[in-house]
């Protein structure tokens, strides 16, 4: 199984690598990686780069990086060269937004890929989660420095998942021929507002947390020094005014995991660290 490209706290490579597999982490620059795992540098941009990396593998993770959903990017290359390197079956990490915002410049890219993946002949899996608890590792200086998270739509909720609960939904789903062909939409188990998520760090930490609302535009500068526009405006559009079906909880981490999913207060919980 590979992991590919930049990080998020909990990555499948663990889960999985705890399972017994020999796995091969992949990403743009040398990172520290669990005892056991192997680590290859290269670059999903420059599919060609992927080939030591797919050598001998049997399963594939895509996790694509910001700049992979920027205009001209082409990630079916990666797929391709998966296909040409003997890769059996790949889990590629979609979003929810291919159901709820099929319009949105994101992800008509994003579903276009899942069709790739569907017509590529490769035994293959679909994760669409909502927005990720991890997510949250951006209010992290602000935090430590001042004591204030800072978002937009404070009062405004949405079911975020927490990347460990994706780690293990992917393990079992690349690890079990029963998943394959299955689509599995995750969430936590719980509508959850920003101004809800500081006070459950406030919480974990046991220090008071203030909350200040930012508005679309200043979010929107601020998310753009670290992915394009495009993906910024999706994503603002979701947290701003999200559809019932993006406020609906969904059973995918049940239904694969034979548990509910966990929530947000666990995430803090576990990461206060960070935070500190």
């Amino acid at each position: 199984m590979h992991r590919l490209p930049r990080g998020r706290p909990r990555r499948p490579h663990r889960p999985a690598a705890e399972a017994g597999q020999q796995v091969t982490a992949v990403s743009r620059h040398t990172v520290a990686v669990p005892n056991g795992v192997r680590h290859v540098v290269a670059d999903l941009a420059e599919p060609a780069s992927l080939k030591p990396a797919l050598a001998g593998a049997e399963t594939l993770f895509l996790l694509l990086s910001g700049d992979l959903h920027a205009a001209g990017a082409n990630p079916a290359d990666i797929i391709g060269e998966a296909a040409a390197g003997g890769v059996r079956r790949v889990g590629l990490l979609s979003t929810l937004g291919v159901v709820t915002r099929p319009f949105g410049r994101t992800c008509v890219a994003m579903r276009a890929l899942e069709d790739m993946l569907r017509e590529s002949g490769l035994e293959w899996v679909i994760l669409r989660p909502g927005g990720f608890a991890s997510n949250t590792l951006w209010w992290a200086e602000s935090v430590r420095t001042h004591q204030v998270v800072a978002a937009p739509f404070g009062d405004v909720g949405v079911p975020i998942t927490d990347p460990a609960d994706i780690a293990e939904v992917t393990a079992a789903c690349l690890l079990n021929d029963r998943h394959t062909g299955g689509v599995y939409e995750l969430t936590g188990p719980e509508v959850i507002t920003p101004r809800q998520q500081a006070e459950a760090i406030a919480a974990a930490l046991g220090s008071p947390v203030r909350f200040h609302e930012l508005t679309r535009e200043e979010a929107k500068t601020a998310m753009t020094q670290s992915m394009p526009t495009e993906l910024a405006d999706d994503t603002l559009d979701i947290l701003g005014s999200p559809s019932p079906a993006e406020l609906r909880v969904s059973p995918g981490v049940q239904r694969a995991l034979g548990r509910a999913p966990r929530p947000f207060a666990d995430w803090a919980a576990r990461n206060v660290a960070a935070f500190c």
